[in-house]
């Protein structure tokens, strides 16, 4: 770790810096942390779509700005006031903080902070203010208030959940966002029913953890839908009973021969009781209401970009009795949450390990977004502590 004039570090850290533009990857000075704020060794960082966002303007955020919102690592040093971690302690990164006392926090909708909402989408620290910048002085941004694809990282106290060090840092990383959003969905925002029928659209991170929550939610029947075929086996592995693969999703015409593929798996044709979209596109969202069933909840987990939409029939809702429901970080307390997940994981009831397809070192950061976006990608984690696996873990 080197020292910068002044005090705090030089890190290596993943950039972007316009729209369309490469991830590059810089030497940043990092500032320490400041009043309740926390310096972090990054062990690990997911690799996900909601990054790529940035890349393409998808997702409108202020540039130049580290990337990387998924991620583990080892508490270096704190700042005045913090209680919640100490040096040392293994963490999962929440890009989500919470105040604890806005509207939405005392109504149990952490993930909804109102408080935070502001900086964290600026791309700033809770005072409005930077930690990470160029030679020049020139401010970068941190995605989330995170930056997780940097070797150093100063983060609100907030965002820093403490788990046992027995779960690897890939494992951590993924609790950080895939992991605890998909089986948030189906647990906490859907509530899978034992017995249910339920297919999830997007083979994927997110949509992977999705079956897994299904499963442990007692579903008796799970098909996964996506367009890859080698994503099947994967799917299978984590509790899938059934595989469904589609072709495109530009066309209604796909849709409807989807849907009709989807509806003679369950009882009478009729379609699943929960249908989950993990992907972000407006029509598999549209195929996600239509493959639940009269009474049946659709629930859309998957980031779409900002201006989007699909056509939704009102009519066909009240007609039908579905419900439609948006999920944001799977609707949980991270500093719950994380804990429970990682306690599944550990007694194996959750097999995360399997979501882990490919490890990449930082300087392979566009390798493993080409690889993530030809569909290649369960989820591809950067690791900062060990020699990358360029296959299954």
């Amino acid at each position: 770790m080197a020292s910068c004039e002044g005090g705090g570090v030089v890190t290596k850290c993943a950039v972007v810096s316009t729209v369309r533009g490469p991830i590059q990857v810089e030497r940043l000075r990092l500032q320490p942390p400041r009043a309740r704020e926390v310096l972090v060794r990054m062990q690990a960082a997911g690799v996900c779509h909601s990054d790529w966002h940035l890349v393409t303007g998808s997702t409108k955020h202020p540039l130049p700005a580290a990337l990387g919102h998924e991620g583990a690592g080892i508490v270096e040093s704190v700042g005045e006031g913090v209680t919640s971690v100490k040096v040392g302690d293994a963490i999962a990164l929440s890009w989500a903080p919470y105040c604890g006392s806005c509207f939405h926090c005392i109504r149990g909708s952490h993930f909804l902070c109102s408080t935070y909402d502001g900086p964290i989408w600026e791309g700033r620290m809770m005072d409005n203010t930077t930690r990470l910048s160029r030679n020049d002085g020139t401010p970068v941004c941190q995605f989330c208030a995170l930056g997780c694809f940097s070797e150093f990282i100063v983060v609100p106290e907030q965002s820093c959940v403490v788990l046992p060090k027995t779960v690897p840092a890939a494992i951590r990383a993924l609790i950080g966002c895939a992991v605890t959003t998909g089986v948030g969905a189906a647990i906490n925002t859907a509530g899978v029913t034992p017995g249910s029928t339920v297919a999830v659209i997007g083979g994927g991170g997110v949509g992977l953890s999705v079956v897994m929550g299904a499963v442990l939610s007692g579903a008796a029947k799970v098909i996964m839908i996506d367009r890859e075929p080698s994503k099947e086996a994967i799917a299978r592995s984590v509790g899938a009973t059934h595989f469904v693969q589609f072709t495109s999703h530009n066309t209604s015409d796909d849709n409807d021969e989807l849907v009709q593929q989807v509806k003679q798996l369950t009882d009478g044709g009729e379609g699943v009781d929960f249908a989950f979209e993990a992907v972000g596109s407006p029509t598999l969202q549209h195929l996600c209401v239509s493959i639940a069933r009269k009474g049946g909840v659709a629930v859309l987990v998957g980031l779409a970009a900002m201006g989007t939409s699909f056509p939704l029939s009102g009519a066909t809702l009240t007609r039908h009795h579905k419900v439609v429901r948006g999920c944001y970080y799977g609707g949980v307390t991270p500093a719950r949450d994380f804990v429970r997940v990682a306690e599944l994981f550990l007694c194996g009831k959750l097999q995360l390990q399997k979501l882990v397809t490919r490890t990449y070192t930082l300087d392979e950061i566009n390798q493993a977004y080409e690889d993530m976006l030809a569909g290649k990608l369960a989820r591809g984690v950067i690791l900062f502590d060990e020699p990358p696996n360029k296959s299954k873990l």
